[in-house]
């Protein structure tokens, strides 16, 4: 990744323009051709640095609650317990971490109790009850800026 991919990332993390043409309107701004920054954005989403290009919601500005999860599961229940847990859809990450705690995922929903219903359905079909809720607070960071 040079510094042309890092200002362009940094471009569209936020702020993305919505016109008919956002990728022209950033390669104006960065003083490239709109070829250039469709073709490395493509190459960054192949090589995936980049995963998805879309909206990043605070579930609390549109009346929901979030929460991140943690649990505890043996290793020959880890795909079981992910396949679970990634059938619900609110839930937007699940990482595999080196700790006690090894499966760490987050979960949106219209309310705390729906989040804690879902939490004990998992637990359920899988057999894994050690999860923690730990709900957000309040957030500090949402995005990563890289230094060109």
């Amino acid at each position: 990744m040079d510094s042309i991919d890092k200002r362009i990332l940094n471009r569209i993390q936020s702020g993305f323009p919505i016109t008919q043409r956002p990728y022209l309107a950033i390669s104006e701004e960065l003083s490239l051709s709109e070829e250039e920054v469709i073709d490395r954005i493509t190459a960054l989403k192949e090589n995936g640095i980049i995963r998805r290009i879309g909206g990043n919601f605070g579930p609390e500005k549109l009346g929901f609650f979030s929460t991140l999860c943690a649990a505890k599961v043996p290793e020959e229940k880890i795909p079981l317990f992910t396949d679970v847990v990634n059938r619900f859809p609110g839930v937007t990450h699940n990482y595999l971490r080196e700790n006690s705690y090894n499966v760490w995922f987050t979960f949106i929903a219209p309310s705390t109790h729906e989040i804690e219903e879902n939490l004990q359905i998992i637990a359920k079909e899988t057999g894994i009850d050690d999860i923690l809720n730990l709900p957000a607070t309040k957030v500090f960071k949402i995005k990563a800026q890289f230094l060109v």
